[in-house]
């Protein structure tokens, strides 16, 4: 069976929050075995680091939790993106409306905050640790995971009915 759902995470560089939510969302699917269903890519609204590897606080952070981001590169946001993934996930507000700008209008109902989909937190933006200490990398993580399993669950309830 071919993959039936796509989820992008994106943020505004691609070389922190969104390769950290894609990582954690990855493992999160293929620990449930669902990774033939559910495929995810990340991107940024800008074009800062095009080709770069992930930060290398962000690489240290996840590996620490097992999640393995050393694959990952940096891309810019596409205009194919909106017609390719069912969901695009932005990390925060200003993000989400740069998306909401760049979307065709039949494709908006797939623009969202990640942590729409939090099991836990009550904050609704993941904050930009770039200029943070490696804390910053460690409290990102806790929320994408806490984002990435309510985002599988719904993403299961949607592939069970």
């Amino acid at each position: 069976m071919t993959q039936s759902i796509k989820v992008l995470f994106v943020c505004m560089g691609n070389i922190c929050r969104s390769p950290m939510a894609e990582g954690v969302f990855k493992h999160h699917v293929k620990q449930a075995r669902l990774d033939a269903y559910i495929a995810s890519d990340s991107a940024g609204t800008h074009d800062y680091h095009v080709g770069d590897p992930p930060d290398p606080r962000a690489l240290r952070a996840s590996e620490r939790r097992g999640y393995d981001l050393s694959a990952l590169r940096g891309r810019q946001v596409s205009r194919g993106d909106f017609d390719e993934f069912d969901y695009l996930l932005a990390m925060d507000e200003a993000n989400l409306r740069l998306l909401q700008r760049l979307c065709p209008s039949q494709h908006a109902h797939k623009l969202k905050l990640l942590m729409e989909f939090s099991t836990s937190e009550t904050l609704h933006e993941v904050p930009d640790p770039y200029y943070g200490g490696e804390q910053s990398f460690e409290r990102v993580l806790d929320m994408v995971e806490h984002a990435a399993q309510g985002l599988l669950d719904h993403l299961r309830r949607g592939l069970a009915g």
